[in-house]
Parts: C-alpha cells; structure tokens; sequence
C-alpha cells in the first residue's frame, strides 16, 4: 500500500503532501509500530481525543494538553531513533497542519489573558472540537500503525 492510499482510507486526504511521498510504499517496521503505540496511549488518555463538554474542564488547560503533543511526538522521535521513520514521516504533518495552527492562534490569546470570557471560551471549544476530530482520526491511525485494537470508540459519546 502506498501512502496516497492508506492517507485515503483514513479520509486525511486533505493532508497538504508532496505527491511523490504520496506515491511511496507505507510499510513500518517495528520501531514504527512501537512509537505509534506510545504516542497512542498518550492520545487516547488526553483532552486531545476526549470530548470537552460545556461547564466540564478548563480551556487553558486543554489548549496545553494539545501543545504536549509536539514533547511527546519529540521525545518518541528520539527515544526510536532513524528506525521508525515511517511514524515520524505522518507525525510531523499531524503537528504542523493540525495541532500548530490551532495552538499558535489560541497559545497567544491566553498570553493576553482574553481566554478568560465566556464568549472566548466558547469560541475555543467550537474550534477545538474539529481538532480533536482530526486527533481521533489520527489516534485511529496510530492504533493501525501500532497493530492494537482501536479504542477511541471504546466509551460512550457523553
């Protein structure tokens, strides 16, 4: 299977991609597998897949649960090295076309102190909801590239 393929079947098609990456072989090896494992599990267990109900949570708190994502897919990077590049490759689009963006823009409004209102928080979690989406989907293709039983459907929708 070749990336272009496998990015379609997790509809992250809209992914801005080189087309002759897309065109490459998606195969990982084991360090693949065990980094989309440890970044899974980190996934799972956050507000980055956990829906963020009204009255329930702080949005700043949130928005930093978010942010960790660059330190954990670092650390993971790191920790397996050259080997699971195939991980880092999805990784680094995820964070630089879907977690920057949203943290980049609301990073700044809590250093002005304006996530403090309620139409400020209201606006953060109308935004937030399509990025947690996306970080279910992606959640979803780390379980794939882990070869683990996906559990982001495993509770409820509240």
């Amino acid at each position: 299977m070749n990336w272009k393929n496998w990015l379609n079947q997790w509809e992250m098609d809209s992914l801005k991609i080189n087309l002759k990456f897309l065109e490459m072989e998606f195969i990982p090896k084991t360090a693949d597998r065990d980094a989309a494992w440890e970044l899974y599990v980190e996934m799972i267990t956050r507000v980055t897949t956990q829906t963020l109900l009204p009255r329930e949570g702080d949005e700043a708190a949130a928005l930093k649960s978010i942010h960790s994502l660059f330190g954990l897919t670092r650390n993971t990077i790191k920790k397996y090295g050259r080997e699971c590049i195939e991980f880092t490759k999805i990784a680094v689009v995820i964070l630089n076309q879907i977690v920057r963006p949203f943290t980049s823009k609301w990073h700044g409004i809590l250093l002005e102190g304006s996530l403090e209102s309620e139409e400020t928080k209201k606006q953060f979690r109308q935004e937030l909801a399509p990025v947690q989406k996306d970080l279910r989907t992606y959640a979803r293709m780390l379980s794939d590239i882990a070869g683990v039983e996906d559990l982001t459907k495993l509770e409820a929708n509240r």
